[in-house]
C-alpha cells in the first residue's frame, strides 16, 4: 500500500464539501456567537475564559500523546507568561514549556508561518524532555513509523517521509500555508477546512523527532485564528480527547489517499464540537463570575477557597460533589466547623445538596 506522500498527486488533497456545508454554517454562526458572549463579559472575566481555554487546550493536547500534566502547573505557566505572576518558575518544566506555546500560539496567530516558528515552538514543547533533538527536524535514518501493539507483534499504522526528504516537504509545507491564509494566492475561505488540510498535511509529514501531535494541533488553532482574524477560543484537544481512538482512525484513513474527504469531514464536526463547548466556557464563566460578585463579602475564607476549587474544574463540575469529608481535607477545617460551612452554604442557595446523612454531597448552584 502506498501513503499519501507516495502517491503522484501529493500534496494536492481533494475534497468534496457537499455533505458538511451546513455544519461549516453553523460553525460559522457558532463562532460568531461565542465572540458575543465573551464581549459580553467584563475584561477580567474575558482574562478569566481565555486563560481558561489555554489551560485546558494546554492538558488535553499533552494527554493525546499519553503526557499528563498538572493543571496548577500549566495555569502558573501561562499566568507568568501573561505577567499576572511574578514569582520564579515551579513545577514541571513540561508544563511551563506547554503553557508558553499556549502564548506564543496566540500572540502570534496573524504572522505568517516560518521554519524558526516551528523550531521555536518544537523547542517549547519539548521542555524537560531531555532525549528529544529539540528545534531541528529529524535526522535519523531509520524509518518514521506510527505503530502499535506489543515488541514482535506491532502493527505499522503509518510510515511517514524519510528524513532525508524533510527540508523540502517542510519548506513545501510552509509556503502552502502561507499562501492558503486570507489574503494569499491559493486563499482557503472556510477556516475549518483548511485547519483540517494543514492538520492531515502536517501530520503526514511528522517533520520532528517527537511533539508532532501537538505541534499539528497547534497550527490548526492557528488557521482558525487567522479566519477570524483574532485569536480563536476554543480547545480543539478537548474535543479530539474525547473520541481520540476515532481520531486516530480518520487520520490514517486520511493518510491513504490524497482524496481527504473522510478527513476533513470528521474534522470539521469536531471543530464544531470544540466551538460548543467554548461557548459553553464563556457562559460558564459568566455565571461564575455573577455568583462571586453576590456572595464574595457574605462568605468566610474557606467557603471562598472551597468555592474556587469547585469552581475550578469548569463546567461539568467537580466529580462527585463536595462533601464534608473532602471539605475537611482541602481547607483543613474540623468536622463541626466543615458540616456548618457547608449548610450555611446551601442555606444561602450558593450550594445544593443531594442526599441526606453521611452521603450529603454539594454542586455549586449556578
Amino acid at each position: 500500500m502506498l501513503y499519501n506522500w507516495q502517491q503522484p498527486d501529493w500534496p494536492e488533497f481533494r475534497y468534496n464539501l457537499s455533505g458538511i456545508e451546513e455544519i461549516l454554517l453553523t460553525f460559522a454562526e457558532r463562532t460568531g456567537r461565542a465572540s458575543g458572549l465573551l464581549k459580553g463579559l467584563t475584561a477580567d472575566a474575558q482574562l478569566e475564559a481565555t486563560i481558561e481555554m489555554m489551560v485546558v487546550e494546554a492538558i488535553k493536547t499533552s494527554a493525546i500523546e499519553g503526557e499528563l500534566l498538572s493543571r496548577k502547573d500549566v495555569m502558573s505557566s501561562i499566568r507568568k507568561n501573561l505577567g499576572i505572576e511574578t514569582s520564579p518558575p515551579t513545577g514541571d518544566k513540561r508544563a511551563q514549556g506547554t503553557g508558553a506555546l499556549m502564548l506564543a500560539v496566540r500572540n502570534s496567530f496573524a504572522d505568517p508561518l516560518s521554519e524558526e516558528t516551528l523550531f521555536e515552538w518544537h523547542r517549547l514543547i519539548m521542555t524537560g524532555h531531555r532525549h528529544v533533538a529539540a528545534g531541528q527536524w529529524r535526522t535519523h535514518t531509520e524509518p518514521m513509523q506510527v505503530v502499535s501493539g506489543a515488541a514482535g507483534h506491532e502493527r505499522v499504522h503509518f510510515e511517514a517521509p524519510p528524513s532525508s526528504r524533510i527540508p523540502e516537504e517542510m519548506a513545501c509545507f510552509i509556503q502552502w500555508f502561507n499562501d492558503t491564509a486570507p489574503g494569499g494566492p491559493k486563499a482557503i475561505r472556510k477556516a475549518a477546512v483548511r485547519s483540517a488540510l494543514v492538520h492531515i498535511y502536517f501530520e503526514s509529514i511528522h517533520p520532528f523527532e517527537d511533539g508532532n501531535g501537538r505541534i499539528g494541533r497547534a497550527l490548526s488553532e492557528k488557521v482558525l485564528s487567522q479566519g477570524l482574524g483574532q485569536p480563536a477560543l476554543l480547545s480543539l484537544s478537548q474535543a479530539i480527547d474525547a473520541k481520540r481512538r476515532d481520531y486516530y482512525e480518520a487520520l490514517k484513513e486520511g493518510q491513504q489517499s490524497n482524496d481527504v474527504t473522510p478527513w476533513v469531514t470528521w474534522f470539521v464536526n469536531m471543530a464544531l464540537e470544540a466551538q460548543i463547548q467554548a461557548e459553553e466556557q464563556i457562559e460558564f464563566t459568566l455565571k461564575k463570575t455573577r455568583l462571586f460578585d453576590r456572595w464574595r463579602d457574605q462568605l468566610n475564607e474557606r467557603q471562598l477557597q472551597m468555592l474556587r476549587r469547585m469552581l475550578d474544574e469548569g463546567p461539568h463540575g467537580f466529580e462527585g460533589g463536595m462533601s464534608a469529608k473532602k471539605y475537611m481535607v482541602i481547607t483543613g477545617a474540623s468536622k463541626a466547623t466543615a458540616t456548618r460551612d457547608l449548610q450555611d452554604l446551601a442555606d444561602k442557595g450558593v450550594f445544593v445538596p443531594t442526599g441526606g446523612g453521611r452521603s450529603t454531597h454539594y454542586k455549586v448552584n449556578l
